[in-house]
């Protein structure tokens, strides 16, 4: 647990600084925040857009999270960790928003999908996303609660692999300490959710109690399509200058959760 606990410290000290800082970048167009870059010498953080099928409560489809969680997993790996990323030459972190048949998906080390439950795949996508996932591609699908929205996802995941099943990742898998130690799954409600409720993180009630980390595997055991259910890892990232008693619960394990994630991602 020390690595964690000296990233909790980090993070109380220097929240102040850079939560302000972290919270100025824009959204820049309706569907990319700046094109993938000729030249990429580091991690890049690729979202998956699609078409929403179906809605749940406090979701925004595709763009759930976006763009500040996706600028601000690549600030802060960058920060924490010795790991390069891929920056624009105006300072931005370089990352953009990709559909499965864009030709862009294949330069996309690392695929991020969010309220992953609403996603509606056309066979195009179907088989270029398997394509993809087969030839060393890896997607990362968050914040989707409860089992209606697991069994829409599960439904989906099952056209682009039948009969490979989502296998729950042990507690001791090295996912959770591929940097920091994790030691559960966190359960990170939506800010909005955590609000109006008076602090509570189930945000389907009983039906979502339990957050969850799924993996698809291929033949050589190296997961495909990770799957955080029950929890919203990517709004701790996000919405961590916005209010310090959120930030405080939750941003140091998503940022835990996240940094792992993608450091796995990258290494294997």
């Amino acid at each position: 647990m020390h690595r964690l606990v000296l990233l909790i410290v980090g993070f109380a000290l220097t929240v102040g600084a850079l939560g302000a800082a972290a919270q100025f970048r824009s959204f820049r167009g309706p569907r990319m925040v700046a094109e993938l870059p000729d030249e990429r010498n580091g991690f890049t953080f690729c979202r998956l857009e699609y078409t929403q099928v179906r809605r749940e409560e406090m979701g925004q489809g595709s763009m759930t999270d976006f763009p500040m969680a996706d600028q601000n997993l690549m600030v802060r790996l960058a920060e924490l960790t010795l790991t390069q990323v891929t920056w624009h030459r105006e300072g931005d972190p370089a990352h953009a928003v990709v559909r499965a048949t864009d030709p862009e998906l294949f330069g996309c080390p690392f695929l991020f999908a969010s309220d992953a439950g609403t996603a509606g795949l056309t066979s195009e996508e179907v088989e270029r996303l398997r394509e993809y996932l087969l030839k060393g591609g890896f997607l990362w699908a968050d914040d989707f609660w409860g089992p209606a929205a697991l069994g829409h996802w599960l439904a989906e995941m099952e056209q682009l692999f039948p009969g490979r099943e989502a296998v729950e990742l042990p507690p001791d898998h090295p996912i959770y300490s591929a940097f920091y130690f994790v030691d559960e799954v966190p359960q990170i409600p939506s800010i909005q959710y955590w609000r109006a409720s008076g602090g509570l993180t189930s945000e389907r009630g009983n039906r979502s109690a339990t957050p969850t980390i799924r993996g698809i595997f291929d033949d050589h055991g190296r997961i495909m399509v990770l799957m955080s259910h029950n929890t919203d890892i990517a709004d701790g990232w996000e919405r961590e200058g916005e209010d310090f008693q959120f930030f405080h619960s939750f941003s140091p394990l998503g940022y835990a959760v996240g940094i792992n994630v993608a450091i796995w991602s990258m290494s294997h």
